[in-house]
């Protein structure tokens, strides 16, 4: 994912790269609108969602239009936040292919990407304006307004995505823009006119090859990862006729249309509100005044703060700067190596992604239908485990390079940085408590921690201004629409996917000889940190999760253990150098080069693949809370 600091995926740092113009007046107005827009959407949601809750508890009267229109602002958020990340360079997409090619085939390489976005948007389009006059005597139950208004953030954002390419393609080198354009075009036009000749020669087979073989090499070549998966999906129905555009547009709406989703941007404004409000900042010093002091210094205290941030923030992109912006200046002036400093963020960062609350595991009980509140507290002692065995390795490689250890802080300075951890870490009760008390739901309590949150940067520790709130809703409303518009593509995919009965197959494969428990665990890992490095992590939990999981419980794995495995596994792609779009933006906070960072990355991988191994071997660590708070 993007990070909330430096967006990494942006392309504005290559000369060949295409830009958006910021200086005429039509994209002044098109920015600003989309501004509007989407930040009153998160705004209205987070109202929405905590007055709801106010208004069951106190009134025993939940507001079930405020509940009825919050579909509406998850697409507004999906569909117009990610055409405003799109148009901000934050889409993530894989350039370690096209950083290493010529200034000649880097352009090439940027107008087909362009000329590709504008052919999936201009497709999504039609399927979207076919959707809206389909659904239009349809009426909601309470307000019975008109479903297809439901569908209009589609409409609206696809014309951004339209527009932002054309512009992009202009601003491009005009040869280049021409020299791939053209055949471009003429290979869409013959494809379409002779359709009725070759489609009967397509298997379905054959039609799923190609969409996956057209995936892959989209992302390859630098398709922001939510196209692609979006023209695998349609390449396949294309081909096969099992579904019209109509149908992968419900698919997309349908996709974002889930309120347990409404917690993914609330965590991420709450990470925003804590990176700039100062509360990450004295969560750090409060864990550097009690670990600084163990050998190893300020990577264990990186670990530590990790940890602890994960616990109150979903966003791992947050964390990541959270924690990487507070300590990079504290770390070279004690000469620390940076470089190592960017890959234990980094493995900490894959450790965090089972520390609740958690985007990915949102994400994994979306798909799978477990309990939220059930893999928020069966993360914690997994994450623990595998924090100790990053905290051993830097304990050893201190010790044999006779590093020097930092004196324990002074009582005095301990009393003092625990007073100032004090009211952050009352966000971890407010978010624990009110799950296992069944106060209200996960994606509730969200919204009263980012409340919570607010209030401490704004009026207790006075460090988050207006301008700095404004600024923080708009990049919250950025991040969350470039994750939830690659969610509502990756419906579409997963349903093609489904269709295809790929699902099936895998069962099939998987379980047709006499393979162990520990194999096909073995080989779920490995799937996805493959998985996740290519598809910026989410991606690749709802594409595979809902496919293996059944594979695992006929193999006797308990689903509760089994998801936290997927999303750790996972989280290790999104952080794996070279590919994982996680460390770069780790290298970007860190401000070091990524290949120095991927050389200090080794031994913490292999780590990392141990610790994950025991959770694996040992079901107990994943078991054990929720068995006790009985919410396994």
């Amino acid at each position: 994912m993007a990070s909330e600091e430096t967006p990494v995926t942006a392309r504005g740092a290559d000369p060949a790269a295409p830009r958006v113009g910021t200086g005429n007046r039509v994209a002044r107005a098109i920015d600003g609108t989309l501004k509007v827009i989407v930040t009153s959407a998160v705004l209205y949601e987070l109202a929405a969602v905590a007055g709801n809750v106010l208004s069951r508890q106190l009134f025993d009267s939940p507001v079930y239009w405020a509940q009825e229109l919050t579909p509406l602002a998850l697409t507004t958020i999906a569909f117009l936040g990610g055409a405003m990340a799109y148009r901000r360079g934050a889409h993530a997409f894989l350039h370690v292919f096209i950083d290493t090619l010529p200034l000649r085939y880097r352009r090439a390489c940027y107008v087909l990407v362009e000329l590709l976005v504008l052919t999936v948007a201009v497709t999504a389009e039609v399927g979207a304006l076919t959707l809206f006059a389909a659904r239009w005597n349809q009426l909601t139950p309470t307000l019975e307004v008109r479903v297809s208004w439901f569908v209009i953030p589609l409409i609206a954002g696809m014309v951004v995505f339209i527009v932002t390419a054309i512009e992009r393609l202009l601003s491009q080198h005009r040869p280049t823009v021409f020299a791939v354009g053209a055949p471009f075009a003429a290979l869409i036009l013959l494809a379409l006119l002779t359709h009725h000749t070759w489609s009967p020669w397509i298997t379905a087979d054959g039609a799923l090859g190609l969409a996956l073989i057209l995936f892959f090499a989209t992302v390859l070549i630098g398709v922001p990862v939510g196209f692609a998966l979006f023209l695998g999906a349609f390449v396949y129905f294309y081909m096969t006729g099992k579904a019209s555009i109509m149908v992968l547009a419900h698919t997309m709406v349908n996709g974002v249309g889930n309120f347990v989703l409404l917690a993914i941007p609330f965590f991420i404004f709450a990470g925003i509100i804590m990176n700039r409000g100062g509360i990450s900042s004295r969560l750090v010093n409060f864990v550097h005044a009690c670990v600084g002091h163990v050998r190893g210094g300020l990577y264990q205290v990186m670990v530590v703060s990790m940890y602890v941030v994960s616990g109150l923030s979903g966003s791992k992109s947050a964390d990541v700067a959270a924690v990487g912006s507070v300590m990079r200046d504290m770390l070279r002036r004690k000469g620390y190596s940076l470089e190592k400093a960017a890959a234990v963020l980094a493995s900490s960062a894959a450790m965090g992604e089972t520390v609740p609350p958690s985007v990915a595991m949102l994400v994994i009980a979306w798909v799978t239908s477990l309990s939220v509140g059930a893999l928020f507290i069966a993360g914690i002692i997994p994450a623990a485990v595998i924090a100790a065995c990053l905290m051993t390795l830097i304990y050893v490689q201190s010790r044999l390079s006779h590093a020097p250890r930092a004196p324990r802080a002074s009582l005095h300075h301990l009393a003092g940085a625990a007073l100032g951890g004090v009211l952050p870490l009352l966000m971890l009760v407010m978010l624990f408590g009110g799950i296992l008390l069944g106060i209200a739901t996960p994606t509730e309590i969200s919204a009263f921690a980012v409340v919570y949150g607010i209030v401490l940067a704004c009026f207790v520790y006075r460090e988050l201004g207006l301008r700095a709130f404004a600024q923080g809703v708009i990049d919250c409303a950025s991040i969350a629409g470039m994750i939830l518009f690659v969610l509502a593509t990756a419906s579409s995919f997963a349903w093609a996917l489904t269709v295809a009965q790929l699902p099936q197959r895998l069962v099939g494969l998987l379980t047709g000889g006499e393979q162990s428990q520990w194999v096909f665990l073995l080989t779920s890992i490995l799937l996805l940190v493959v998985a996740g490095s290519i598809l910026d992590g989410l991606p690749a939990l709802l594409i595979l999760a809902p496919i293996l999981m059944p594979i695992a419980v006929q193999a006797g794995v308990n689903k509760l253990h089994y998801a936290l495995i997927l999303v750790i596994a996972m989280g290790m792609g999104a952080f794996m150098p070279p590919v994982g779009i996680g460390f770069y933006i780790t290298c970007a906070v860190c401000e070091t080069t990524i290949e120095k960072s991927a050389r200090e990355m080794v031994p913490f991988l292999i780590v990392l693949l141990f610790g994950l191994s025991l959770v694996a071997l040992v079901p107990w660590f994943a078991l054990v809370l929720p068995g006790i708070f009985h919410l396994g």
